[in-house]
């Protein structure tokens, strides 16, 4: 599974439109929010994808940048079918707006019809592990094209399991042959609510599947760790993005930030420090592309 070498992008959100279309920004790519993008339902079967002005402005970026659409509500651990509908959907914006990989979350989002807005994450066992191969395999299918998935920030874990999170995801990507978003700043959060090594994580997620990582800063409370998106990130995630780097090689990265959301300029020095980063660890510099945005 290889992916074009392109750097470190930022998360495109509707606060930067006007910002992007104005001064077209030196950053590489943009991540997309899938849902945002899909329109009303219905809107497959009648011929076109709808979506009103973000899907204007989607178009136009496209133009100049390359995208990745990374998505919410795929629901992909949960035991509720999967939905058709939504997969049918996504499988028309992939197709008109060729993103370099589509990717979700390795969570569930709600059961029985119900959406609980959060991703939840899964007991590690080989029950579980079944069930979800089984139906990522389905969603591949489907779209006629391999999902990367996302190991989300948590603050629970269960009784029933039986295998690290990190055997868990190696195993998903090896039997299911899909990749991995990995987000080092999530790897973080859950280390210190969990007590586990951060590193070790690394260190167990095979090389070859590991095709995008996301960076973003994360808030604390009462000693728990909380993925809120909404700072700049931290120290100690750059320090664990840098051993990703030497252990993943040159895998495009992005930086996220969702909420308290700041000026375009602060995301592209967000991208600059991990392109220092990436840099320094690969002995190598930006293309020209990326060299303008420092």
């Amino acid at each position: 599974m290889k992916t074009p070498a392109l750097g470190v992008g930022v998360g495109l959100r509707s606060t930067h439109y006007g910002h992007i279309l104005d001064h077209r920004p030196a950053v590489p790519w943009f991540e997309v929010i899938s849902e945002n993008y899909m329109g009303i339902r219905g809107a497959v079967a009648s011929g076109t994808l709808g979506g009103g002005r973000p899907r204007e402005i989607l178009e136009k970026i496209r133009q100049d940048y390359p995208i990745m659409l990374h998505g919410v509500s795929l629901n992909i651990g949960s035991t509720d079918p999967l939905r058709l509908d939504y997969l049918d959907r996504l499988k028309e914006l992939a197709k008109h707006f060729q993103p370099v990989w589509v990717s979700d979350h390795l969570c569930w989002t709600g059961v029985r019809g119900e959406n609980l807005h959060d991703l939840l994450p899964l007991p590690y066992n080989e029950e579980t592990l079944q069930h979800v191969v089984s139906r990522v395999r389905q969603v591949q299918d489907h779209l006629g094209r391999r999902i990367l998935l996302e190991n989300v920030s948590s603050y629970l874990t269960y009784k029933h399991s039986d295998m690290t999170e990190w055997e868990f995801v190696a195993e998903l990507s090896r039997r299911a042959d899909c990749g991995v978003l990995l987000d080092v700043n999530n790897i973080q959060v859950s280390a210190r609510n969990h007590g586990f090594d951060p590193y070790e994580y690394l260190k167990g997620i095979p090389r070859g599947r590991v095709c995008q990582m996301h960076l973003a800063g994360y808030s604390e409370e009462d000693g728990l760790l909380i993925d809120t998106h909404d700072h700049p990130v931290s120290n100690t995630v750059w320090e664990l993005y840098a051993e990703a780097v030497r252990r993943f090689g040159d895998v495009p990265a992005l930086i996220e930030w969702d909420d308290k959301i700041p000026p375009f300029e602060v995301l592209q020095n967000e991208a600059a420090q991990a392109e220092k980063i990436r840099e320094s660890v690969l002995g190598k510099e930006r293309d020209p592309l990326l060299a303008a945005a420092r």
